[in-house]
């Protein structure tokens, strides 16, 4: 045993890994389980046994505003989330907190609650407490940008089976997440089938906590950090990655080709109708945007009504697609999500419910706030396919 071994004779749980820094500071690493009473009771009896210089918590500032609010989506402001075009980020993040809800149902905790824990435990001894986890919001933002259009769809597909799936987890299934082998077999499935998405999602905020930890004060060190990073993190701590942080902390600019692809279309669609006034005549040119019009017009409109959607937002789907599917700054569901949340705007007790309601298919037409949801999603599928049988008839007359 060395000296600095002996100095720190505290027996640790087998979920915790014991650090030496360079500098001869030592770091603590408890492995835990998002969604466990075990992981929870660990986190607070860890800070208060071993009563460290810094605790630090995968999280970040907002997902730890978060979990202390547990009001806080009915402060939700729609119309700002709209105009922002970050529907599709709430709509990632609401069935990433229904699932993690729906196990805390199940098991009788709150996920996030060892974190939680860990926190109240430091706040109670006066111990400093470090976000050392990246912006969920930019971790979000570079996974969905890394990651291609194919491997996108399988990955939203996945979110919303498991959102609806009704498999029975045990605490005891979560705590053989905590199990090395099970965690390697994870990460090496994860690996295998969405390596970018992986190296963002896991080995990127291993790196990033890694220095985010070190660079805290403090002799000794205690980590609450979730099982499947503890891996990845020991490894990262033992380098000098203080020159990455930058980079891992930007938020990459949207994909070149996808941008002259997304202009590209509508220009060639405009292009198209005007050489057929050309070729053919202003009269032919006319029938052609006339059945460009409710081409894409009356999917977008069919989509809103599957959707319940009000009779106004209906009306704007249909006025909007046309124009909207010739570019890609706006689409046709934001429009009408944006009126739908106008006209029918959700109740405190919809938006208190939200969570539970997303796992029951017939809730998404009766809570307001999913209406808007479903109303976003399936105007935007009705555009979409507007948009292709559109232009797949423009360019036949063109060339006929």
């Amino acid at each position: 045993m060395s000296d600095k071994e002996k100095n720190y004779p505290e027996a640790l749980p087998r979920e915790a890994s014991r650090i030496f820094l360079d500098d001869g500071r030592e770091l603590i690493i408890l492995g835990a389980a998002h969604v466990s009473k075990t992981s929870a009771r660990l986190a607070a009896e860890l800070v208060n046994d071993l009563a460290p210089d810094t605790v630090c918590l995968e999280l970040d500032p907002q997902r730890y505003a978060a979990l202390k609010d547990e009001d806080r989506f009915r402060k939700l402001n729609l119309q700002e989330i709209i105009r922002k075009k970050q529907l599709a980020t709430l709509m990632v993040n609401l069935v990433l907190a229904s699932f993690q809800r729906r196990l805390g149902d199940r098991l009788g905790i709150r996920p996030g609650e060892e974190q939680l824990a860990a926190a109240r435990a430091a706040e109670e001894k006066d111990i400093p407490i470090n976000l050392c986890d990246r912006d969920v919001r930019i971790t979000l933002k570079r996974a969905w940008r890394g990651t291609s259009w194919w491997k996108k769809s399988l990955l939203c597909a996945s979110l919303f089976a498991s959102l609806f799936s009704s498999e029975e987890i045990s605490e005891e299934k979560i705590e053989q997440l905590k199990e090395s082998d099970l965690l390697s077999e994870m990460m090496t499935e994860l690996a295998r089938d969405l390596p970018e998405t992986k190296r963002i999602l896991i080995d990127e905020r291993d790196i990033f906590m890694a220095e985010r930890i070190k660079a805290v004060g403090g002799k000794r060190i205690v980590a609450i950090v979730g099982a499947g990073h503890v891996p990845g993190l020991v490894g990262a701590i033992g380098h000098d990655n203080r020159g990455l942080m930058s980079e891992l902390n930007r938020v990459p600019k949207g994909n070149a080709t996808a941008r002259v692809i997304g202009w590209s279309i509508p220009a060639a669609i405009v292009c198209a109708l005007a050489a057929i006034g050309i070729k053919h005549g202003a009269e032919s040119a006319a029938d052609n945007i006339i059945y460009w019009i409710f081409a894409n017009g009356i999917p977008a409109g069919i989509g809103a009504a599957i959707s319940l959607g009000h009779p106004l937002t209906i009306i704007a789907g249909f006025a909007a697609a046309p124009l909207t599917s010739l570019t890609p700054v706006i689409g046709a569901g934001y429009v009408t999500a944006f009126i739908q949340a106008l006209l029918v705007p959700p109740l405190v007790e919809e938006l208190e419910n939200v969570l539970a309601d997303m796992a029951r298919p017939r809730a998404w037409w009766s809570n307001r706030l999913l209406r808007i949801l479903l109303v976003f999603i399936l105007t935007s599928v009705g555009s979409l396919v507007g948009t292709w049988v559109g232009g797949v008839k423009i360019f036949h007359n063109l060339i006929a």
